[in-house]
């Protein structure tokens, strides 16, 4: 039986209607942006499975890393012990982030480093004997993860529905898209000045699952500005922004006011192992230090701070800083601005193709609103027949590739996307049915 019939019989895969689904295609190796399947099938990975791999697939100064790591300590429990790896990382990304962050909480996903940040933000107020600050402000259209909190300060959407008498109230305000930059600001300083805010949550300059929005890093400095002016925290979800995928090292980098937490996860081990951080600064850290027991974070996971990711993540950083991979960022990001305005000229019924780093995006255009419109299933199938994976996002189609892919994958990506503009999103020619 092939493994794929095997799969069929016992497992339940994310994001899946597995009545539906088709059979899942079984990966056996992977290398650079290439993927193989058990039928000797290769497929280019344009999405860097979910955001999380940076240098490519099976990156040999990774894998000897690990493979070291593995040979001395695979694990051991964080609380009251601890180990070079995880050390040695916290400073390495204590080192990128801005001078006011200066303590590392170490998890497993993105979700859970949100859970952390607003765990945090909330017990900083009740530490300091402050009860009336109890309100959390997110943006619409914002998507941070699929645990309870990261579900509750998402937006609702269909990711969330089924759940939705079992979240926490957030008020929403609207996303600083373009256009709605000072509507946005308005909305968030009339509700900081009610006193009750206790932390603002937003993904900076991309808001990635609600459908690669793009956002104003004026605005939100401004935004980050007026919280602190109230005294109200403020969380940056970088799970996805992070590593250089808006082309500076951190989102945040872009914007002229730091949060006071960063949620950092995806490329922290260069797509090798889970690995997550939440990162304060010294006055929420400081919030937490009592003679009370009671006063202490109470979160924790048994693989928390796990050394074989922590080395992953060492080799990741390491590679990042190579005078190579910083070459290839900067020829990535030019290729996309190309090929969004290419696209832009070549398909006027496109909504909106745009670049920002390392990204592209495009919509579609959609025969319904939001994640479930049925025109992502068609265009995925498409794409995986050109034997390319793009996973479009209800109807936006997005490229961020891993940062080895070369000239030749890179057009392979670009042919694929125009045959299906060609396809789903250009005129009828006159004469044929619309």
């Amino acid at each position: 039986m092939s493994w794929s019939k095997r799969d069929q019989s016992i497992l339940w895969h994310p994001y899946t209607q597995m009545k539906t689904a088709d059979a899942p295609r079984t990966i056996v190796r992977a290398k650079g942006c290439t993927l193989f399947t058990e039928t000797g099938d290769a497929l280019l990975d344009g999405i860097s499975s979910w955001w999380v791999n940076l240098h490519g697939h099976s990156h040999p100064e990774i894998t000897h890393r690990v493979s070291e790591q593995l040979a001395n300590l695979e694990h051991v429990l964080f609380a009251g012990f601890t180990h070079p790896p995880a050390i040695e990382l916290a400073e390495g990304i204590l080192r990128k982030l801005p001078a006011n962050q200066t303590h590392v909480f170490y998890s497993d996903n993105g979700s859970t480093s949100i859970e952390i940040a607003v765990k945090m933000a909330l017990q900083f107020w009740s530490n300091h004997g402050i009860h009336q600050k109890v309100r959390i402000v997110a943006l619409e259209g914002g998507y941070h993860g699929d645990t309870f909190g990261a579900m509750s300060v998402s937006n609702r959407s269909a990711f969330t529905r089924p759940f939705e008498p079992y979240l926490f109230q957030v008020d929403r305000i609207p996303a600083p898209l373009k256009g709605v930059e000072q509507r946005s600001i308005e909305a968030l300083e009339k509700l900081l000045s009610t006193g009750t805010v206790a932390v603002f949550i937003f993904e900076p300059l991309v808001q990635g699952a609600g459908g690669m929005r793009f956002l104003s890093a004026e605005a939100l400095s401004l935004q980050v500005a007026l919280c602190r002016r109230h005294e109200v925290l403020t969380v940056a979800d970088e799970a996805m922004t992070g590593f250089f995928r808006t082309g500076k090292f951190w989102a945040c980098d872009s914007l002229t006011e730091k949060p006071d937490l960063f949620c950092i996860a995806k490329g922290l081990s260069g797509g090798t192992t889970p690995l997550a951080m939440t990162t304060c600064t010294d006055a929420i850290f400081e919030a937490f230090l009592s003679d009370e027991r009671s006063k202490a974070l109470f979160h924790g996971h048994s693989f928390t701070a796990n050394p074989v990711g922590c080395a992953a993540g060492l080799a990741s950083l390491a590679l990042l800083e190579s005078t190579e991979c910083q070459a290839r960022i900067q020829v990535l990001s030019r290729s996309q601005k190309a090929f969004s305005r290419q696209m832009r000229e070549e398909f006027p019924l496109l909504q909106n193709p745009r670049a920002l780093g390392t990204l592209f995006a495009a919509e579609f255009p959609a025969t319904e609103p939001g994640y479930l419109d049925p025109l992502g299933p068609k265009l995925y199938h498409q794409f995986l027949e050109k034997g390319v994976l793009l996973r479009p996002l209800g109807n936006t189609v997005y490229l961020m590739p891993p940062y080895c892919v070369t000239g030749e994958e890179l057009e392979r990506f670009y042919d694929a996307i125009r045959s299906a503009a060609r396809h789903f999103a250009q005129k009828p020619r006159k004469g044929t049915a619309g």
